[in-house]
């Protein structure tokens, strides 16, 4: 494996952990938003605070790690991408900021009315900003990034794929939070929550599903390169991602939520991993190589030392922390 295609993988193992980790966490923004009204859904919204008030923060860790390690590596190619899909890149940025400041500002809020109007800020923002960002990996998986920038404004990511993106990833997202939101209600104690969001959360599931497998229709047609690679050398994966989704949604049925919350992970990582083989060895679809796009080679070497020194010293505190946030004490708090 050359220097490039290293940090390209590592670059990827960011994408994934970010629609893992950070997408459990904009998830919890779909249930918040359908909770019902005040006392209705007062206990999903005091879970989902509970929940994800350790982690929604650390989860951006992965974000920021994939936009650095783009921008150095492979300058050219971020920068094409920035020009082309800034308009879904600025409001996915948009939708975090609001998202965090609303979610911290509910905790605070002096009166219900405030307390509302800031829920709904973080509920719509946790929904849209997935959708965006699934937009922009549309855009760059169906080719429509050119290698000089400034593509379409709207048609980079106004396209069957852009838009398959954003809803796939929306309702991957609350798929996963659902799945998590509910093993959580189940440790805490609280039986009759867990069973309300294990039936939800199916059928979230059971949607993104049939939507996932509905998009490789038009991507025939509206992404050539990438429906070649799905049906091809990422079949494997898409096969697997099919079988864990549905092995989440029968474990859910049989009240197995920790098991489901494995094979949730294990659905989601299989599809986002597919995406990459699919796409490899492109990093603009059709337009530039991952070799091709890679900047100095003393840049890439220095990445690839910064990146293992990020491994020994991050993961283990990021793991331990969501290791203490699994814990039946911390969840019956």
């Amino acid at each position: 494996m050359s220097a490039e295609v290293a940090v390209a993988a590592a670059l990827f193992v960011g994408v994934l952990a970010y629609a893992v980790l950070g997408g459990a966490d904009f998830g919890s923004g779909f249930f918040d938003l359908t909770a019902g009204g005040d006392l209705r859904g007062a206990e999903v919204r005091t879970l989902v605070d509970h929940s994800i008030g350790p982690v929604w923060e650390a989860n951006h860790v992965w974000l920021i790690f994939v936009l650095v390690t783009w921008w150095t590596a492979f300058p050219e190619t971020f920068a094409a991408a920035m020009t082309t899909l800034f308009v879904p890149l600025l409001l996915a940025l948009l939708g975090i900021v609001l998202r965090g400041a609303s979610f911290a500002f509910r905790k605070y809020s002096a009166t219900l009315g405030q307390a509302r109007l800031f829920g709904i800020f973080f509920a719509t923002s946790s929904i849209l900003t997935p959708f965006f960002l699934g937009t922009v990996a549309g855009g760059i998986a169906s080719g429509r990034v050119p290698a000089d920038g400034y593509g379409g404004l709207w048609s980079s990511w106004l396209n069957p794929t852009g838009l398959f993106g954003g809803v796939i990833a929306v309702g991957t997202c609350a798929t996963l939070a659902g799945t998590f939101l509910t093993a959580d209600a189940h440790r805490a104690g609280r039986e009759r929550l867990a069973d309300q969001l294990r039936v939800r959360s199916v059928v979230v599931g059971a949607t993104t599903g049939a939507v996932v497998f509905a998009a490789l229709v038009p991507l025939t047609r509206d992404a050539p390169t990438l429906s070649t690679g799905l049906t091809g050398r990422a079949a494997p994966l898409i096969i697997a991602s099919a079988l864990a989704g549905l092995a989440t949604l029968g474990l859910l049925l049989r009240r197995r939520y920790a098991a489901a919350r494995f094979a949730a992970v294990a659905a989601v990582g299989a599809v986002t991993s597919g995406w990459g083989v699919a796409q490899y060895p492109w990093l603009l679809v059709d337009e530039v190589t991952i070799s091709d796009a890679a900047g100095a080679p003393a840049t890439i070497r220095a990445l690839l030392v910064a990146v293992a020194l990020a491994a020994v010293l991050v993961l283990p505190a990021l793991a331990y922390l969501f290791r203490l946030t699994q814990t039946r004490a911390w969840s019956r708090q």
